[in-house]
């Protein structure tokens, strides 16, 4: 493990290491971490895929139409609703979700344990709660940040301007209103991507969901440093190259922006 060099030197060695692809061995269990972090990664990212496909789409559109119709009964609900779904911790949902769901009605398992042979693939009803538990945060983070987006670029000026000339309502909606209310909101999407792979550490271990997360929980109870700092640098790769393709996105959005 070269515990006799110095901390510095070391860590020099593993980043070198790393940049080619190799994260060496778990000195706890004496495995690959990169066939550790292989078998699981697949597994976190398909969580985290379901969720920001179901969540983004729902979540935008709730968002333009409450920022469209603001202090409507649907505007009302989705408000409060928001604000208490962000107030409360998703380990919190995570077994609110498990006492209903699994407990009370007996509808879906309460936990994603696999057998030996077993993939989340061949039992697909594990993902549901998990997936809840995820989406409920990510949606209403989302829409809140498009509600207050739509609604400020709603009193802009050349959005009035087109209302008066008589250009049809939804014409205005497609043309000037989602391309400016979208630019903010993406940055909140894309630091979302990255909040779901760091978030995933507390879902995954209230489900016992065998992903990136819980190893890295893993790693912090056996005190693994190794294993503990690759999974932390896959996270943090994830933060990077989400806000990377929201930079990349807002040229798709904005003519104006230009990259050098």
């Amino acid at each position: 493990m070269g515990l006799d060099r110095h901390p510095v030197e070391r860590y020099i060695s593993w980043i070198g290491n790393a940049a080619q692809g190799d994260l060496g061995v778990s000195p706890r269990s004496g495995a690959s971490i990169n066939e550790m972090i292989g078998r699981r990664l697949p597994n976190s990212a398909l969580l985290a895929f379901i969720a920001f496909v179901v969540a983004v789409p729902t979540s935008l559109a709730a968002g333009i139409f409450a920022g469209i119709y603001p202090d409507s009964r649907l505007d009302r609900f989705l408000s409060i609703g928001s604000l208490l779904t962000i107030s409360v911790p998703e380990f919190i949902i995570g077994v609110i979700l498990m006492l209903v769901f699994s407990s009370k009605l007996g509808w879906l398992p309460s936990s994603t344990i696999m057998l030996p042979g077993e993939t989340i693939m061949s039992k697909p009803e594990v993902l549901v709660l998990p997936i809840l538990t995820i989406t409920g945060a990510l949606f209403a983070y989302i829409l809140r940040m498009a509600r207050a987006n739509v609604m400020e670029v709603m009193e802009s000026n050349y959005v009035r301007t087109a209302v008066l000339k008589g250009i049809p309502m939804r014409q205005v909606v497609m043309k000037h209103v989602l391309p400016n209310a979208l630019i903010p909101t993406i940055t909140v999407i894309a630091n979302n991507v990255g909040w779901m792979f760091g978030g995933l550490i507390v879902v995954e271990f209230v489900f016992a969901y065998p992903g990136v997360g819980s190893l890295l929980i893993m790693a912090i109870d056996t005190r693994d440093m190794r294993l503990l700092q690759s999974t932390a640098m896959v996270i943090a790769s994830v933060y990077a190259f989400s806000n990377l393709a929201a930079d990349l996105a807002y040229g798709l959005l904005n003519p104006r922006i230009r990259y050098g």
